[in-house]
């Protein structure tokens, strides 16, 4: 079971669903990737752990107040241990800063932030808490990336916020995504941008299961929808498909 301690700087290194109802989460991510629950309590402002065998996977989050309506959603945080200096980055690099940063007692700063086409993101710098402590298992995070209609722009600004190598998987034109490594990643890619035409560009978590097929079926009789049929990648078998509240999520079976 890999577990993780530690991120590099400009890794996914957290989830968190915001979700207006947490019962239903519970009720459809829990049978599919095996979590179980805990509550924070009020001076976390709810805040609820998923933990997959009694290490955080991912969380769900409670909505601002007055916006108990709008759709669920999956954030993505950046992991950095220079909050400060990244945050200020955006502003320059032609995003927008919106909240933070700010202290979470115990486990470490937060920070949120919109690119250049919309795109929200957060970044966090680690205290007590380090991010998802398990990966690449059924049950855990295994990958994220960012859809966005505007490739280029989203490579550059993502570049002058982590030291970014970024590697095109495809032509560039009827496919293009690129594949994002650190240095401090050994080489490996920690997270992708696929550019697509769509209305609001997003980030997206995708966590492993061990059968696509059998979370395929869960996803439908747990109140969720499919985006398509599963289908085969190099890198899995992958489930694209929105939980009951419409959040998008991607359940993969890891090859």
């Amino acid at each position: 079971m890999p577990v993780r301690d530690s991120y590099p700087d400009g890794a996914p290194c957290w989830t968190d669903l915001t979700c207006a109802d947490p019962l239903d989460a519970q009720d459809f991510y829990g049978p599919i990737l095996g979590w179980e629950f805990q509550q924070l309590g009020a001076e976390y402002n709810g805040y609820t752990m998923c933990l997959l065998a009694g290490r955080p996977a991912a969380a769900l989050l409670p909505p601002p107040a007055g916006a108990e309506q709008l759709p669920w959603c999956w954030n993505v945080y950046l992991a950095t241990r220079e909050l400060d200096a990244v945050y200020d980055r955006v502003t320059r690099a032609g995003g927008t800063a919106v909240f933070g940063p700010h202290q979470v007692p115990g486990a470490g700063r937060l920070a949120f932030a919109y690119d250049p086409a919309g795109a929200a993101f957060g970044l966090w710098q680690p205290g007590g808490h380090q991010g998802a402590a398990i990966y690449g298992e059924p049950g855990a995070m295994c990958w994220h990336d960012l859809t966005t209609p505007e490739a280029d722009p989203a490579d550059a600004f993502y570049a002058e916020l982590f030291p970014y190598q970024q590697k095109q998987l495809g032509d560039g034109r009827a496919f293009d995504y690129t594949a994002w490594s650190v240095p401090g990643s050994a080489g490996q890619p920690i997270c992708g941008r696929r550019r697509a035409q769509v209305p609001q560009p997003y980030w997206s978590a995708y966590f492993a299961v061990p059968a696509a097929d059998h979370a395929a079926e869960q996803v439908v009789r747990l109140g969720g929808q499919l985006l398509g049929e599963p289908f085969d990648s190099p890198y899995g078998r992958m489930v694209p498909c929105t939980d009951p509240g419409g959040a998008r999520v991607t359940f993969c079976q890891l090859p």
